[in-house]
């Protein structure tokens, strides 16, 4: 004969592969709810796609089991309703994903059953792309061609989707262009590609904006300021005001004195 405790761990084996047996028999119900709602929004009808009456949830004690620490979701006994229990932010749950789920288990007892349901948190877009720092700063010589680039910082944008950076704009001006260029991974990188040769002694310093532009409707932007530092080359030979100089000078001048310019 077993003892207390052999026969207390046998029980709950046993109840152990019920929850396995139970959890792998049924399908799964799968909702979808956009991030952010309100608590109290409704999800979907557990009774009704359980195939139970509202009358026997209370009698089965049906409960929404989980291994999250907050309780997202929860069932209304007399209605039969799934519905949001607590704020679900899709950034923070699955941060740089393309699919953002959360699992459960619909529980119900005498007899006991245990279905699952897979949430489906939509991204809206509520972040903005933003950039690690707020100005960037280049130093660029003046000596350079026309079609040198440089590659500039990304934003980065917590949504994910058509709600993450799209497009880059550059603010106005004639010596610059931006080149953005959509990589495999679906990133977007841009490079500031110079179009017109530069001059240190007309302008030492060119102040530019980059905008970042996510995919939202309406669209989402950042902004970084570029500080274009332009380098002296030694482009230019030393002149006078004029070719030809004229002074007078006393012949019995002292030494040290300043001969008069005459023209």
């Amino acid at each position: 004969m077993m003892g207390f405790r052999e026969q207390k761990g046998y029980v709950w084996i046993q109840i152990a592969a019920l929850f396995c047996l139970c959890d792998w028999s049924a399908a799964q119900i799968s909702y979808s709810i956009s991030e952010e709602v309100n608590k109290g929004t409704v999800v979907g009808n557990l009774a009704k796609d359980l195939n139970l009456n509202v009358q026997e949830l209370e009698s089965r004690d049906l409960r929404i089991v989980s291994e999250y620490s907050k309780k997202y979701f929860d069932v209304n006994l007399r209605t039969g309703n799934l519905f949001v229990n607590e704020r679900v932010d899709r950034d923070e749950l699955c941060p740089n994903t393309i699919k953002c789920s959360l699992k459960m288990q619909a529980v119900l007892s005498n007899p006991m059953n245990v279905n699952r349901i897979e949430v489906n948190i939509l991204d809206i877009n509520d972040n903005s792309p933003a950039f690690i720092e707020q100005s960037y700063m280049l130093n660029i010589s003046e000596s350079l061609s026309p079609g040198e680039r440089y590659l500039l910082p990304i934003a980065v944008d917590t949504d994910t989707g058509s709600n993450s950076v799209k497009s880059y704009k550059l603010s106005h001006n004639e010596h610059f262009s931006l080149d953005v260029q959509s990589s495999g991974d679906h990133s977007v990188s841009a490079e500031l590609v110079l179009q017109k040769s530069l001059d240190r002694e007309k302008q030492p310093i060119i102040n530019l904006i980059l905008t970042a532009v996510d995919g939202g409707k309406p669209p989402r932007s950042g902004t970084l300021q570029l500080m274009l530092h332009i380098i002296d080359a030694n482009d230019n030979t030393p002149t006078f005001s004029k070719s030809l100089y004229k002074v007078r000078v006393s012949e019995n001048a002292d030494p040290g004195t300043t001969p008069i310019l005459t023209g």
